[in-house]
């Protein structure tokens, strides 16, 4: 029996993951802040797949709530077997439009979270010689977009570093990179969510991340409007690039 720990496991991906994981029979660590929520989220998982959901409330920006999760991931007693690092939020202004607190505020989930558990997680997983992570990044990471896109680019190369780093020992680390997908995260930065073929169905994203995972990938990137866009970033040049900032912002 495989154990998932999830961060930001109410809504959205994260939630999607939950579902997928423990519909093939996986336990669960779901994290996120709303306790209740969290129960509410536990407890539908219990009854539709019979499986265990233990639930940790922390608000991934609080180092003593984030060094909770740490602990478990590294609780040797207990091993967690993936780890998906989903937790994450995006500001609607731009960069001199936000507060810096509402900057770092950010850095902390995208990028200082990630690391920290990957840490716990990493530890205890090549101790064991198996286990996995996936870092939920973003097609962002590609493009100039802000800080955001800088956080998830930092994850891409983390990602891939810890992917050659630890396949040998035995963990598999991979990074999802999404695109737009039909999930609350628009309407929490209140922006509006659109529709048409750039947009993806969380169902489709998790599952073809799942069998990139499977197939021992460094990274996801579903939808071939994606990938094509993943090739294009190659070969324009990042003044022209920098023109999409406004995307997904309105």
């Amino acid at each position: 029996m495989s154990t998932a720990l999830i961060t930001g496991a109410t809504a959205g991906i994260g939630h999607e993951y939950a579902v997928q994981l423990a519909a093939r029979g996986d336990d669960l660590v779901l994290v996120a802040r709303d306790a209740a929520r969290l129960e509410e989220v536990a407890a539908d998982l219990r009854r539709t797949h019979q499986v265990e959901v233990e639930v940790l409330v922390a608000d991934l920006v609080d180092r003593e709530q984030l060094a909770l999760v740490e602990a478990r991931l590294a609780d040797r007693d207990r091993p967690v077997d993936l780890l998906v690092n989903n937790a994450g939020f995006g500001l609607k202004q731009r960069f001199l439009d936000n507060s810096a607190d509402d900057e770092t505020a950010m850095l902390e989930v995208l990028v200082t979270a990630v690391l920290r558990l990957s840490h716990a997680a990493l530890g205890a997983m090549a101790e064991r010689g198996h286990g996995g992570i996936i870092n939920v990044s973003s097609v962002a990471a590609f493009l100039p977009r802000g800080s955001y896109s800088a956080a998830k680019a930092w994850v891409n190369s983390f990602s891939e570093w810890a992917h050659m780093e630890y396949k040998p020992r035995g963990v598999q680390v991979m990074a999802l990179c999404p695109g737009f997908t039909k999930t609350e995260f628009h309407e929490r930065m209140e922006v509006t969510r659109g529709e048409g073929f750039m947009w993806l169905d969380v169902d489709f994203l998790v599952r073809t991340s799942l069998a990139d995972f499977a197939k021992g990938r460094a990274y996801s990137i579903p939808g071939m409007q994606y990938k094509a866009i993943r090739v294009l970033t190659t070969a324009i040049p990042n003044r022209v690039l920098r023109l999409t900032q406004s995307m997904g912002r309105r």
